[in-house]
C-alpha cells in the first residue's frame, strides 16, 4: 500500500505530522495528514433593539427617549413569557393588523371560544381562519408581507392587553394538524378552521390598562358561518344603497327548507340589524301611578 501526500498539503505545519507504518515494505515512512479543522464557534448575533427609526426620532423630538428606553428594557420580550401564554389561552378575540407589499394597511378581528388562539411554543402562536366573506384581505396581505401585529385585550377581568408582533405564514389545517395533533377541533357549525396563521414572535409587550374600558360579556346564540344577510349584519352601513348608476346588487341565493329572514337594505338605521329578529311581543299595559307631592 502506498500513501501519497498532495502538494496542496505542504502548508501543514510539522505539529500535525504523524509517523505511520506503511506495509508496503519494511521501511518506516513519514507522511502528513490534514487534521480536521475545528468546527467554527457561532458568534452570537447582537439583538436588534425594539422599535423603529420613526419611534426613535419622535422620542428625541418629544423628549420621551429615557421613558421609552426604560419600557423597552423592562417590558418588551422576543418570546412569550409563561404569564403571557396563560393570557393568550383565555382570549376569545384578537385584533389583527396587516399590510400589503406597498404598505397599505388593514385591521381585522378574529374571534372564537377561549383557547382558539393556540400557543405552539414560547416563540410561536397560531390562530384559525374560519369561513368568511371570501375576500381574504388579511391573508392576501400576509402572502405579500409577512409582518403582522396582534392585539389581545382583556376587557372584563384584568383590563390589560398584550401586543404580539412577528412574521406570519399561512398553513393549511391538515398540514398543521400533522405537526400538532393536539390542536382543538371546534364542533360549532360553521366554525371549523380552514387554515391557520402561524406567527413567529418577534416582540411581545404589555398594553397598559390606563384607557381600557370595562365590559361585561353577554352570552347569546351566534350564527357561525351563516350567509344569511340578516344574521350576518347585512347592509348595516347602507353600502348597497350607494351603488353606481345602473349597477345591480348581487343576488342573494335562497336556501330551500329554511325560513327566509328579511333583507336589511331597507333599514335606515344600522343598529336595528344587529339585533335578532323576533316576533313582536304583545304590549303589557302598566298600571298608572298616582303621585302625591309632599309639602314641607
Amino acid at each position: 500500500m502506498r500513501v501519497l501526500v498532495s502538494p496542496a498539503d505542504d502548508h501543514i505545519s510539522s505539529s500535525t505530522w504523524h509517523r505511520v507504518i506503511v506495509p508496503f515494505d519494511t521501511t518506516s515512512h513519514t507522511v502528513r495528514f490534514r487534521e480536521p479543522a475545528p468546527a467554527p464557534v457561532p458568534m452570537p448575533r447582537p439583538a436588534e433593539p425594539p422599535g423603529s427609526c420613526g419611534e426613535y426620532r419622535l422620542q428625541s423630538a418629544y423628549g420621551t427617549r429615557d421613558r421609552a428606553t426604560r419600557f423597552y428594557a423592562e417590558q418588551v420580550r422576543d418570546h412569550l413569557l409563561p404569564t403571557m401564554v396563560r393570557f393568550v389561552e383565555r382570549m376569545e378575540m384578537i385584533f389583527v393588523s396587516t399590510a400589503d407589499g406597498r404598505g397599505e394597511c388593514d385591521a381585522s378581528l378574529r374571534a372564537g371560544p377561549p383557547g382558539f388562539v393556540r400557543v405552539l411554543d414560547a416563540g410561536q402562536l397560531a390562530y384559525p381562519e374560519y369561513r368568511g366573506n371570501g375576500v381574504h384581505a388579511s391573508l392576501g396581505n400576509i402572502s405579500e408581507n409577512p409582518h403582522v401585529g396582534l392585539l389581545m385585550m382583556d376587557f372584563t377581568e384584568d383590563l390589560i392587553g398584550l401586543h404580539v408582533n412577528g412574521r406570519a405564514r399561512i398553513v393549511e389545517d391538515a398540514e398543521l394538524r400533522r405537526l400538532y395533533p393536539d390542536l382543538p377541533l371546534d364542533g360549532a357549525p360553521g366554525r371549523r378552521a380552514e387554515r391557520w396563521v402561524v406567527v413567529r414572535v418577534q416582540e411581545a409587550y404589555i398594553h397598559c390598562r390606563k384607557h381600557v374600558p370595562r365590559m361585561a360579556p353577554v352570552r347569546e346564540r351566534r350564527e357561525w358561518g351563516t350567509d344569511d344577510p340578516a344574521r350576518k349584519g347585512g347592509d348595516y352601513f347602507g353600502a348597497r344603497e350607494q351603488l353606481a348608476p345602473g349597477e345591480q346588487p348581487a343576488p342573494v341565493p335562497e336556501r330551500p327548507g329554511r325560513r327566509r329572514f328579511p333583507g336589511t337594505t331597507h333599514l335606515t338605521t344600522g343598529a336595528a340589524t344587529a339585533r335578532t329578529l323576533r316576533e313582536p311581543r304583545p304590549a303589557i299595559p302598566t298600571p298608572r301611578r298616582r303621585i302625591r307631592w309632599l309639602s314641607s
